[in-house]
């Protein structure tokens, strides 16, 4: 890892739904500052909600202390604006419904509305990184990030790279 490398404090999550929320939920955990990105704002408040009763888990079991559940809440923001959400983020985790012309989409605003050395992931199981990626000026920054869910429980992602994604080794989590 370079020295000079900048460090990844603010991440975007696009979706909210069983992955997204798990997703947000353990980058909150970990103190990262994050953005849930979804359509409504009911599907936001289902997210935090679900969110909230496995950090109730967590406490449960010892895994994370009562005051500890506050402050991982407040690392999280919701929008239902993609732009806003995203435009000041250096990692973004698309964890959208598995359908390509939906994800295409998305990543094609994101390479419009994201500062450009922001990372863009897919948390695909099925669908081409290096497809996700050409429809971006950035194939060399997209990657997919494939969590195992429970994400909170599973301590296991796999990362997957596009024919034209670059090594990408001075990237810090």
């Amino acid at each position: 890892m370079s020295i000079l490398a900048p460090i990844m404090k603010n991440i975007a999550v696009i979706g909210s739904g069983t992955m997204g929320n798990g997703i947000a939920h353990t980058f909150a955990q970990f103190g990262y500052s994050v953005h849930i990105i979804d359509t409504s704002e009911a599907n936001l408040q289902k997210g935090i909600t679900t969110i909230s009763k496995n950090l109730d888990r967590q406490v449960g079991k010892g895994i994370i202390s009562a005051p500890d559940k506050p402050n991982i809440l407040n690392n999280i923001t919701t929008h239902t604006d993609l732009k806003s959400g995203v435009e000041q983020v250096d990692l973004v985790v698309e964890a959208a419904t598995e359908n390509i012309d939906l994800k295409l989409k998305i990543f094609k605003e994101l390479d419009q509305f994201c500062k450009p050395q922001a990372i863009l992931a897919s948390n695909t199981s099925s669908i081409s990184i290096t497809k996700i990626a050409s429809v971006t000026k950035r194939a060399s920054q997209v990657i997919g990030m494939h969590f195992m869910n429970p994400v909170p429980v599973m301590k296991l992602v796999e990362v997957i790279k596009g024919y034209a994604t670059s090594d990408m080794r001075s990237a810090c989590f």
